[in-house]
């Protein structure tokens, strides 16, 4: 029997990967205005552990939730989506 997940994951873009085994992913969504009824772009930064630093910057990546692994570190990196050029 295989167990499902009720974890969130998310999709991102890294943004930099200068830091040993933690990746920071920028993820966009977007949201309506209240009056103007436009959407619009918010950017929310996460920090993701990466075991084998295979990301690099522009690498399109998906995340999911995990324990607490450092103070900021809530995410791991679970695949590479898109190579960056």
């Amino acid at each position: 029997m295989e167990q499902r997940s009720n974890k969130v994951s998310i999709k991102g873009v890294v943004v930099s990967s200068k830091m040993d085994k933690t990746i920071v992913v920028k993820v966009e969504r977007l949201i309506k205005h209240a009056v103007f009824h436009k959407y619009m772009k918010r950017f929310v930064k996460y920090k993701a552990h990466d075991e084998q630093n295979l990301c690099k910057v522009g690498d399109k990546v998906l995340i999911i939730e995990s324990r607490p692994l450092s103070r900021e570190k809530r995410w791991r990196m679970v695949e590479i989506l898109d190579k960056a050029k």
